[in-house]
């Protein structure tokens, strides 16, 4: 049967008859006759689908390259030279009015506002080239003795009998008036002295000065270490428990002329002001002075300062060690320094600044990158976007008091029903009470101070003239010289921070002696420290840029144990 073909209807017969057949053979003739009697299917005939053609795109054309037009060469104006023969070596000029800084930094301890004014100026690009400070083991010029007066009699004539509003049971002595330090030009300084309660004839003479530049050292002696602070109604003083006058006999100097009380009776005198002029009349004047009190001629002496300071105190403690070689006048015992908040170098100090607010988030990540892509804070000048990005910086933090970023600001008037304050307590409105109290007539009576217009920094004085870049070279001279160095940092200050003492010391490369640890006062950490063989780095918590004013407590721990060479408990 295979090979032939049958009809459809005969299949279903053939397979109904050959039921008896195996079902194998059966399956596989049904399989055969299927392939042979189903017709061949066409298959259909899809279309092929056009091919689309793809879009041919006009080609770009190529553009030119701008040609931009080159900036003419500026020729620089010829100026005629002035005469610079009285002035230091290097000048800075007055902040310009159209230079972009904030208006007003809020709630701003002002010695620092003339810090920041000082920063700008010195990157303007306006300003000169500065130059870096050189120290040497011995002067190079000839020793000129310095101006001495006449002092007999007169320690007794600046005795202060009371201060207006003081408390009862006052049990020191107090002193203040003027030195001259410069009698063709009538210039000279005023200070505020008060001795120890306990023991003053043993005690050392610790030198006080505030920074600025340009800002009274006042600030230091009625409002953080001093032994009064003042009320808030301005008018009356309550007791500091904490003044640095138990341990030590204090000196407070006003300097240079043209700040606070301190002044010339030649005006172009306060356009002489910098680093330099400072040094030398804050010399003159504690040479005099020491006729005046002499005994404390063989005291141990010390200087401390906060602030600018941190250019003052060294650059005098420099001063007195290079006269005290060549002197055949008074030598001064100096035996050490120590400065606060500190600004020492410019670099590292700004580094430390920006690194300083962006770690305590009040600085946004963009801006804290855009300042270190943009700003080269070794470079002598500034860019255009660098001032855009730390003038923005500015603008982040807001309406805080960058000298204490965790502390409130002042939103009240003077309180004339005041109630006695608090030496726990620092008032944010310091400042104002502080204008109000030494501006009263009878005040300045009893400091024997000329009638003044008295304010927390100078408003003659028109530029600063002179501004190391850096003061570690002096640093370095200072350990070298065996003498006491002490940087301490309160560490909620974002003006001066903790960062930029750190940094600076950093380049220093000084070995470690006792590690980073924390130090104790009343079983809770006053804050931390680090020795190094010359120096120590010790920060107080919780303290502000003026450390004695928001911890007086662990402020004058920390000065005692300065002046006794040793370091706080480590329990």
């Amino acid at each position: 049967m295979l090979g032939h073909k049958y009809p459809s209807f005969v299949i279903p017969l053939l397979i109904i008859t050959l039921t008896s057949i195996s079902s194998s053979i059966i399956v596989a003739e049904a399989r055969n006759l299927l392939d042979v009697a189903l017709p061949d299917l066409p298959k259909p005939e899809i279309p092929d689908l056009p091919e689309i053609p793809k879009p041919e795109l006009p080609a770009l054309p190529e553009l030119p390259k701008p040609e931009l037009p080159s900036l003419p060469e500026i020729p620089k104006p010829e100026l005629p030279q002035p005469d610079v023969s009285d002035l230091p070596v290097s000048k800075f000029p007055t902040l310009p009015s159209d230079f972009p800084i904030p208006s007003e930094i809020p709630n701003a301890d002002i010695q620092a506002d003339k810090l920041f004014d000082l920063l700008k100026s010195k990157r303007s690009r306006n300003s000169p080239a500065l130059t870096t400070l050189t120290v040497s083991e011995e002067s190079t010029e000839e020793y000129s003795p310095v101006y001495i007066a006449p002092q007999d009699g007169l320690a007794q004539l600046d005795k202060i009998v009371a201060l207006p509003g003081q408390p009862s049971g006052v049990d020191f002595n107090q002193y203040s008036g003027y030195v001259t330090v410069n009698p063709t030009t009538g210039r000279a300084l005023f200070y505020y002295f008060v001795e120890s309660p306990t023991e003053s004839s043993t005690k050392p003479l610790v030198l006080w000065l505030n920074g600025g530049p340009g800002c009274s050292s006042m600030i230091g002696a009625m409002s953080e270490l001093g032994p009064f602070r003042i009320n808030s109604d301005g008018k009356t003083l309550f007791k500091n428990d904490f003044a640095w006058s138990n341990v030590a006999n204090m000196l407070f100097l006003e300097s240079p002329a043209g700040v606070g009380f301190s002044y010339s009776n030649t005006t172009s005198d306060y356009g002489h002001s910098g680093d330099k002029n400072t040094a030398d009349d804050a010399y003159i004047f504690l040479i005099n002075w020491l006729e005046r009190f002499p005994q404390y001629k063989t005291r141990d002496f010390y200087i401390t300062g906060e602030s600018y300071a941190g250019h003052y105190v060294p650059q005098l403690a420099y001063t007195i060690l290079l006269n005290n070689k060549k002197t055949n006048q008074t030598t001064v015992n100096m035996k050490g320094i120590a400065i606060g908040n500190a600004w020492i170098d410019d670099e590292t100090s700004n580094k430390g600044l920006y690194d300083y607010w962006w770690t305590h988030a009040i600085l946004s990540d963009a801006t804290h990158d855009a300042i270190f892509k943009y700003c080269n804070f070794s470079s002598e000048s500034s860019s255009a976007m660098c001032d855009n990005f730390t003038d923005k910086a500015w603008n982040e933090i807001g309406d805080i008091d960058v000298y204490n970023i965790y502390a409130p600001i002042c939103l009240t008037d003077l309180n004339a029903s005041a109630t006695t304050g608090s030496i726990n307590v620092f008032d944010p409105c310091w400042q104002d009470i502080l204008v109000s109290y030494l501006n009263n007539s009878a005040v300045q009576k009893a400091f024997n101070a000329k009638p003044t217009s008295w304010d927390l920094c100078s408003d003659v004085i028109p530029s600063w003239n002179d501004s190391a870049v850096t003061i570690l070279p002096i640093i370095e001279y200072l350990i070298e010289n065996g003498q006491r160095l002490w940087v301490y940092s309160g560490d909620t200050d974002a003006r001066v921070p903790i960062t930029a003492s750190r940094y600076s010391i950093n380049t220093l490369n000084l070995p470690i002696e006792t590690a980073w640890r924390p130090w104790y006062l009343n079983k809770e950490v006053g804050g931390y420290l680090e020795a190094y063989k010359g120096l120590l780095l010790i920060t107080v918590r919780g303290a502000g840029h003026t450390v004695p004013s928001y911890q007086p407590q662990r402020a004058l721990e920390l000065f005692s144990s300065f002046l006794g060479g040793k370091l706080p408990s480590s329990s």
